[in-house]
């Protein structure tokens, strides 16, 4: 070793490289202030250590005073803190696509449809409910009813519409329109060409307690109002009739049926076991004798006696005057109002006003139509469902009588 060399000065040395180090540390040291940390330890204290030891300072670990030393974890600055994101990475996006939610299917056209059912059975059930009134659904001071008295004339109850009229219909709503104390007057719509004696008596009972009771009757005739047509028609306080409407046909007719020879050439034959002579006449397996025959007309007389006695005395005529016009035949109106039997020329609308007259009604009446055949009456009949072929039978009983048929 020579003079010239500067000797080796090992302090010299430890102190600039600790001067050096203590400098690249504060540089290097990373913002923290993100994290929630406890005071750092001296930082100076922990580089002196690591020199003496010989240990390299980019390997110092910073221990935490919370962590214990088995969570100490190797300081590598600088440290970059990111905010974590939850998004999909694209890849993984390509592999699992994220469906758009479905759109919601619209039920706006089966909204529409069941609101429009609904119109349709709400329309439907007041058009039904208008029709049973006839038209008219609402209530006058002053209003004139219209019956009808449609089809061959017979007792019973059957719906109107169908062919017949029965008396317990048109009696009925006699006494309908009678107790409503809005009616002043009743029109009688007539079309009919007769039928039982007996139904024709039972109408024109109640039409003599509807007069009695102020109530004036007006009777319209339509295409005919025959034999017990007629019969009802006479008590009216005033007829109208159409110029060609046909009516009169006063008289009774009875009508036995005798089928004895088809019995005979199909091999049937009858044993009748009777109480007394009369008691099986008008059955169709044998004619009538000659004794029942002449019984047979005496009980055509008496109900024809009946027949114009009541219309003599309804048209004040006499009962010689109505027998000389009463041989059965019919009239036209135009005949019928010179021989007395209708007042007067004139059609429904007519007889409606002249009831409102009579009723005294001042201007234009309201009509009542009471028992007019409607849609409602003709599908439902008055109390059960009905058919044509349901009311052919329930009339049987008087188009196919076993004991034959009096007929006016």
């Amino acid at each position: 070793m020579t003079n010239s060399e500067e000797p080796f000065n090992l302090k010299d040395d430890n102190e600039d490289l600790l001067d050096e180090v203590l400098e690249e540390s504060t540089e290097e040291v990373p913002d923290l202030g993100a994290f929630e940390m406890t005071p750092e330890p001296d930082y100076t204290e922990i580089l002196d250590n690591a020199h003496e030891d010989g240990v390299m300072t980019d390997r110092v670990v910073v221990p935490s005073v919370e962590s214990p030393e088995e969570d100490i974890v190797a300081y590598n600055p600088p440290v970059e803190v990111k905010e974590e994101r939850t998004t999909i990475p694209p890849k993984e996006a390509k592999e699992k696509p994220i469906s758009p939610p479905a759109p919601k299917k619209s039920h706006k056209w089966q909204y529409l449809a069941l609101f429009a059912a609904l119109l349709l059975v709400i329309g439907g059930s007041f058009a039904v409910i208008y029709l049973s009134f006839g038209g008219e659904i609402y209530t006058s001071d002053d209003r004139v009813a219209v019956i009808y008295v449609q089809g061959t004339m017979l007792t019973g109850n059957l719906p109107s519409g169908f062919g017949y009229a029965t008396s317990e219909d048109v009696c009925n709503s006699l006494r309908e329109a009678a107790a409503d104390d809005s009616v002043k007057a009743i029109v009688l719509r007539v079309n009919s060409g007769g039928g039982s004696p007996a139904s024709a008596e039972e109408i024109v009972t109640e039409i003599e307690k509807v007069q009695a009771r102020g109530i004036p009757v007006v009777v319209s005739m339509g295409d005919t109002a025959a034999s017990a047509a007629y019969y009802i028609s006479a008590p009216a306080d005033l007829i109208l009739a159409n110029p060609s409407t046909v009516t009169g046909s006063i008289g009774v007719i009875g009508v036995y049926t005798n089928r004895s020879e088809y019995y005979d050439n199909e091999g049937i034959d009858f044993y009748v076991s009777k109480s007394g002579e009369f008691k099986d006449m008008g059955g169709d397996w044998r004619g009538l004798t000659s004794e029942e025959k002449e019984y047979a007309d005496t009980v055509v007389l008496k109900v024809y006696d009946l027949f114009i006695t009541s219309v003599a005395e309804h048209r004040n005529m006499t009962k010689s005057e109505v027998k000389d016009i009463a041989d059965g035949r019919v009239y036209i109106a135009t005949d019928a109002k010179e021989i007395g039997l209708i007042d007067d020329f004139g059609n429904l609308y007519d007889a409606i006003d002249a009831a409102a007259e009579l009723g005294g009604i001042e201007g234009e009446p309201a009509v009542y139509y009471i028992n007019r055949p409607s849609l409602s009456s003709i599908l439902f009949g008055s109390e059960e469902t009905f058919s044509a072929n349901t009311v052919e039978q329930l009339a049987s009983y008087y188009e196919e009588s076993p004991v034959g048929m009096i007929v006016e």
